[in-house]
């Protein structure tokens, strides 16, 4: 009777060690007993019925998934290649087992979908301008069809756009263009602002005819400096207008002689 008591005592014992698990901080066990779920356990120590119990451990913490490059037309017909990063965790283990299966696997080709359908609908201009709104974009449809798994999708990037040869070569042209009209613009604003201080200038200088003279003093004292051979005989405003006047009188007698 004694050693049929400790043979029990024994098997229960060693029943009960064979039941103790533990799980890391970072995981979560789900628990099905003879097939149906149970409970989720852990971080921590605990006890589930042996032999009729199985254990499926869920990793919750950020995974990362590298999408490769991939082929995709944009709304213009451009083909380019665009790879991205996409990060996510698992926020409800039991729907993560139960409602998808290998939902790593589920949430890369959803993130692949996703991807070639909004690259799809932007032209290729908009591709390379609003990476952020398109990841924002990305990052939304993403989760809204992970939610249902259990899954948060936390940050979509595209990490490198590849555009075709010729469309480099012709984006460079462009770039070029606008380059060379900007400086046709700059120039032209220059010269346009010049020719309205020189009219204000002369504006002026017609008003006070000494400013005239004093500019012309200054003029030969700066050929002076440069020590050039040629000298300039600059003729005085008030000789030229009165030549201008006994030329008009000339013209006038002519006329009514």
């Amino acid at each position: 009777m004694d050693t049929l008591f400790i043979v029990i005592a024994l098997a229960v014992v060693v029943i009960l060690l064979y039941g103790i698990r533990i799980e890391q901080e970072y995981n979560r066990s789900l628990i099905f007993i003879l097939g149906r779920f149970s409970s989720v356990k852990g971080p921590g120590l605990f006890w589930i019925p042996p032999f009729i119990s199985k254990r499926i451990s869920i990793d919750m913490r950020t995974r990362t998934v590298d999408i490769d490059a991939q082929d995709t037309v944009t709304r213009d017909s451009v083909t380019i290649r665009v790879n991205a990063v996409l990060y996510y965790r698992v926020t409800d283990p039991k729907k993560a087992v139960l409602a998808v299966v290998n939902y790593n696997h589920a949430t890369f080709q959803a993130a692949l979908t996703v991807l070639r359908n909004i690259i799809g609908q932007n032209n290729l201009d908009e591709v390379l301008k609003n990476r952020d709104d398109i990841n924002a974009s990305l990052q939304k449809i993403i989760d809204e069809i992970t939610d249902p798994w259990g899954l948060k999708v936390e940050l979509v990037e595209m990490k490198d756009v590849e555009i075709p040869e010729s469309m480099q070569r012709a984006m460079a042209k462009e770039a070029e263009a606008v380059r060379e009209k900007r400086a046709r613009i700059i120039k032209a604003e220059g010269e346009m602002e010049a020719s309205q201080k020189l009219t204000e200038a002369a504006a002026q200088i017609s008003g006070n005819p000494l400013s005239l003279e004093l500019r012309r003093m200054q003029m030969i004292t700066e050929v002076g400096v440069e020590n050039n051979t040629t000298t300039l005989l600059m003729i005085p405003s008030d000789i030229v207008s009165l030549a201008n006047n006994l030329n008009k009188k000339l013209e006038n007698d002519i006329k009514q002689n």
